[in-house]
């Protein structure tokens, strides 16, 4: 009898420690659960924090967009333009249409830059659309915008309001603009004309007078 009590007071002795071992693990993992859980809740605020600022972010970039480019588009082609930015998403990811909007005798009318004709549509809107990325990226990027045969497509009519507005965006951002052209009349409005050429197979720089603007 005593045998057999000693021997169920030792079986008690190792279950009530494997229960307590259970308990401690138990303990443990509920600790951990209960860590990831306050993670995960964390974790999903700051997602929804980042969401809303991404959102946030996405609407003012879009409305100094729609206003540098309907400011250039007036600019150029009078006040009956407008641009817009449409945002959507498709599985997930955002995305977005551009729109030339116009109104002629209180019919709006909608169309996409590469679809629009005439006057080089196109050309202005794509040149205010680099100039509105490069002002509104951060950290903002340094050093002139130079570009390429701008307005290649713009008539002639529409040249030197086109220079105006780069000027007063130049002026606007505090940032040089500088023009790589064939065209003549792409100087008329510079402060510094310099001509490229090859002799003898060297390139040479030649500084222009400015006749238009009487700069020399």
């Amino acid at each position: 009898m005593d045998r057999a009590l000693a021997e169920a007071e030792r079986k008690w002795e190792r279950l009530e420690g494997k229960r307590q071992e259970l308990e401690r693990q138990y303990r443990l993992v509920r600790s951990e659960w209960e860590e990831l859980k306050k993670k995960r809740d964390l974790y999903e605020k700051v997602r929804v924090l980042l969401q809303t600022a991404a959102e946030h972010a996405r609407a003012q970039a879009k409305e100094q967009m729609e206003t540098l480019v309907t400011n250039a588009l007036q600019y150029v082609f009078g006040p009956m333009f407008r641009f817009e930015i449409e945002l959507a998403d498709h599985g997930g990811k955002p995305h977005a249409e551009f729109y030339v909007v116009t109104e002629w005798e209180g019919q709006k009318v909608r169309t996409k830059p590469q679809e629009a004709r005439g006057g080089g549509i196109v050309d202005i809107t794509s040149l205010a659309l680099r100039v509105a990325f490069m002002e509104s990226f951060r950290p903002r990027p340094e050093g002139p915008l130079i570009l390429d045969e701008p307005g290649k497509h713009v008539s002639s009519e529409y040249v030197i309001p086109m220079l105006e507005f780069l000027k007063s965006t130049g002026d606007m951002f505090g940032r040089q603009i500088i023009l790589v052209t064939h065209n003549p009349h792409l100087t008329e409005g510079a402060e510094q004309v310099f001509q490229v050429g090859l002799r003898s197979g060297r390139t040479v720089v030649t500084p222009l007078r400015l006749l238009d603007n009487g700069i020399n």
